[in-house]
């Protein structure tokens, strides 16, 4: 029996895609009955890379819930999945929470739970979110959930390099429950990681250990850094904000939506030739160079698609993407904004193959 799927903050579908994965691989059926995204551009992406011919296309989901009926009206569904806005929370913001506007379209998942009850909820946030506002705020949010009937509530923290992407993300996933899955049941990273490391081998996910295994040899000169901007790159900071500059990283920075602008190398993600066609990349990222040494190297950004393979889309899922005619600022947004495929496929599998949740 189908498993059916509402997502909400959908972004470019990551949570959708790794159903998808698992579908093929597991034979697990997940059938979206709609799913919602404010961003043009990510809804453009979205619905290139999968049919949403008969769902409900929630869009804002502001004005969508307060109409009561379009609520009413949503067919029944198994799990609500959504990465609800993380700018309220996350350190790079002003961390106004539930005071600031994107805070508060967390109590939209809210509603729509009270109404259609689903077994499940499966949310995603900035690690953050677990120390904002002297932990109140992430207290109010699992009090709201408790609130709904849903007895068990469980979360961590997990790292999509811990599932075969070279990527440090560190996220939070809350996992509700309204059944009672069994005093042996746990939901954490640990018991993930161990389910996650006895399938990787059959899992269509991309896999990959290191950046360089991802980086592409050759890319358009558009992505290379000019004479000009590498000083500013390779900087260190001012004396109002110092921090390690390096490139090369073998395990990429957190990919942010605002990667476009181009910060300095100790926010975002950049490699030089040498480091690409190394013989032994390994080796060459351990060396030492100074800012003078480093500036003399052709160094260049992430292209997006190689930002889509750092989150777990494939070549084919950023074909489609770039089918939709959308701009490389676009699309790093879309893979800054996205979840990590490989974390969600880990969780999926373990709460639907492993732990067999439907079946209790």
């Amino acid at each position: 029996m189908p498993i059916k799927h509402l997502e909400l903050f959908s972004g470019i579908g990551g949570f959708r895609y790794a159903m998808d994965l698992l579908h093929r691989d597991f034979d697990v059926q997940f059938n979206s009955i709609g799913f919602s995204e404010l961003d043009a551009n990510a809804t453009n992406t979205y619905k290139q890379n999968f049919c949403t011919d008969g769902e409900i296309e929630i869009g804002d989901i502001v004005s969508f819930v307060n109409t009561k009926t379009n609520v009413r009206n949503l067919p029944d569904f198994n799990i609500l999945t959504g990465g609800f806005p993380c700018q309220a929370f996350s350190m790079m913001g002003k961390q106004k929470g539930f005071d600031d506007f994107r805070g508060n379209v967390f109590f939209k998942i809210i509603e729509i739970a009270k109404v259609k009850k689903p077994d499940f909820l499966l949310l995603e946030n900035v690690k953050n979110i677990l120390t904002h506002n002297k932990k109140e705020t992430f207290q109010t949010i699992i009090q709201a959930i408790k609130d709904l009937g849903y007895k068990y509530v469980y979360y961590d923290i997990f790292n999509s390099n811990d599932y075969a992407l070279p990527q440090t993300r560190n996220r939070v996933f809350i996992f509700a429950s309204k059944r009672d899955l069994g005093a042996s049941f746990r939901f954490d990273h640990s018991s993930v990681k161990m389910s996650f490391d006895k399938i990787i081998s059959k899992a269509s996910i991309i896999k990959h250990q290191y950046t360089f295994e991802v980086l592409e040899k050759s890319v358009d000169k558009k992505y290379y850094l000019s004479e000009i901007i590498k000083p500013t790159i390779l900087s260190d900071g001012t004396k109002n904000f110092k921090s390690k500059s390096d490139i090369n990283q073998l395990i990429a920075r957190p990919l942010t939506a605002t990667m476009a602008k181009m910060h300095r190398a100790c926010q975002d993600n950049y490699f030089s030739d040498d480091y690409i066609n190394a013989i032994d990349p390994i080796a060459y990222a351990e060396q030492h160079f100074t800012k003078e040494e480093l500036a003399k190297k052709n160094i260049r950004r992430i292209t997006p698609k190689e930002a889509f393979n750092l989150q777990g889309f494939d070549d084919e899922f950023y074909t489609k993407a770039k089918m939709a005619k959308t701009s490389d600022s676009q699309l790093y947004k879309q893979a800054g904004n996205a979840v990590s495929v490989n974390t969600v496929y880990a969780i999926l599998h373990y709460l639907f193959v492993e732990a067999k949740i439907m079946e209790g």
